[in-house]
C-alpha cells in the first residue's frame, strides 16, 4: 500500500508539474506574439540613429537657444514616457532632448560592456548623429550623475551646465560608506519569458510613476505598461547595475570644473544618519568648490519630475536667464 501510495504521489506531481511548464510554455509564446504585435501598434516617439551598429531612439521637443539633454536614472524602462511632464514643461522654452540608452525605451540591446565610458560616448554620439549639437545642460537623474561627471570632464567645452535630479555623484558611496547598489542577474529573464508581462497585468501600479492624475495621459500610461512588458530589467540594465561599482571607481576622483554652474533637486524628506549625513549635506560638500550653484530642496519621491515638473521648470528657467544669459 505505501508504494502504492508513493507511486501515486509521484504521478500527480508529475502531471502538476507538465501542466505547469505547458501553460509557463504557451505564456511565453503568447507573450512573444504580443511583444511583436505591440511593438508595431506603438512605434517610437523619437527618431532612430544608429550608433555601433545599433537603433539607439532620441526623442526631442522644442526651441530656443538652449539645449536641455534629460539622461535617466537605472532601470527607468521608457526614459522618453517617464521624462513626459517636465519635458513638456521645459520645450517651451528651449530645446529638450530624452536619449534613452541601449535597453532603455525603444532602443536596441547590445552587447556591449556597460561601462562609464561606452555608456557616455553612445550618449555623446547619439546627439551627433541626431545633429543636436551643443553645449549642453545636461540634466542628469538618479545614476545618470556619473555619466554626467564624465562627460563634463572628457568634454567640459561641451557642457554648459549641469542640473542633477537627486544625482548619484561618484563620492556617494564614499561619503556614506556605502556599496554601490546592484540587482541581481536572473532578473534579466523576467522580460523574455513573459514574467514582466504577467507582473505589469497584477501590479501594473508598480511600474507606473507616482503622480496625480491627469499628471501623465492615458496613453503615455499604456505605453510605459506595454514597453515594460518587453523590457524591464532587461540583460543591459543588469549589466549596467553589476558594473556601477567599477564605474564609480574610473569617475570617485574626479570633479566638476570649477567655473561649470551646477544645480541641484533633492528631496526634503531625506534620511539622517548617525554621523548627520544626507544628501542636502552631500550636495553641499560636492558643491562647495563651485563658482555657480544652487541646491533646491523639494517635497517628493526620488523620481522628483513625477510631481514637481512645473516647479522644477520654473527654478530652471530663472537659473539659466540668471546664470547662462549674463552678458
Amino acid at each position: 500500500m505505501k508504494v502504492k501510495k508513493k507511486s501515486t504521489f509521484w504521478k500527480r506531481t508529475r502531471n502538476v508539474l507538465i501542466v505547469l511548464l505547458s501553460f509557463f510554455l504557451l505564456w511565453m509564446g503568447y507573450h512573444q506574439i504580443m511583444t511583436k504585435f505591440e511593438q508595431k501598434k506603438y512605434p517610437a516617439l523619437g527618431q532612430f540613429v544608429e550608433v555601433d551598429g545599433k537603433k539607439m531612439h532620441v526623442y526631442s521637443k522644442g526651441k530656443g537657444e538652449h539645449t536641455v539633454v534629460l539622461l535617466s536614472g537605472l532601470g527607468t524602462t521608457a526614459p522618453a514616457l517617464d521624462f513626459e511632464p517636465l519635458m513638456n514643461e521645459l520645450a517651451k522654452h528651449h530645446k529638450v532632448v530624452v536619449i534613452e540608452p541601449f535597453g532603455y525605451g525603444w532602443s536596441e540591446f547590445t552587447k556591449k560592456e556597460r561601462t562609464v565610458e561606452n555608456i557616455t560616448e553612445e550618449m555623446r554620439t547619439a546627439l551627433k548623429k541626431s545633429n543636436i549639437d551643443g553645449p549642453y545642460i545636461l540634466m542628469p537623474h538618479s545614476v545618470s550623475g556619473i555619466y554626467s561627471m564624465y562627460y563634463v570632464n572628457q568634454y567640459p567645452d561641451e557642457v554648459e551646465a549641469i542640473i542633477g535630479i537627486d544625482s548619484t555623484l561618484p563620492m556617494a558611496t564614499e561619503y556614506f560608506q556605502e556599496s554601490a547598489p546592484g540587482l541581481p542577474g536572473y532578473l534579466k529573464f523576467v522580460a523574455p519569458t513573459g514574467i514582466a508581462r504577467a507582473a505589469v497585468n497584477v501590479i501594473s501600479d508598480n511600474f507606473l510613476p507616482i503622480a496625480d492624475e491627469e499628471t501623465y495621459s492615458e496613453q503615455n500610461l499604456l505605453m510605459t505598461k506595454k514597453l515594460s512588458a518587453w523590457k524591464a530589467y532587461n540583460s543591459n540594465v543588469i549589466e549596467e547595475a553589476q558594473e556601477l561599482s567599477n564605474n564609480i571607481k574610473k569617475t570617485k576622483n574626479m570633479v566638476f570644473p570649477p567655473n561649470m554652474p551646477i544645480m541641484m533637486f533633492t528631496t526634503k524628506e531625506d534620511k539622517v544618519n548617525e554621523e548627520g549625513k544626507s544628501n542636502v549635506t552631500f550636495y553641499q560638500d560636492q558643491l562647495r568648490n563651485q563658482k555657480t550653484s544652487e541646491l533646491i530642496t523639494l517635497d517628493g519621491h526620488h523620481y522628483l519630475h513625477w510631481t514637481k515638473s512645473q516647479e522644477m521648470s520654473k527654478q530652471i528657467n530663472e537659473f539659466i536667464e540668471s546664470k547662462l544669459e549674463v552678458e
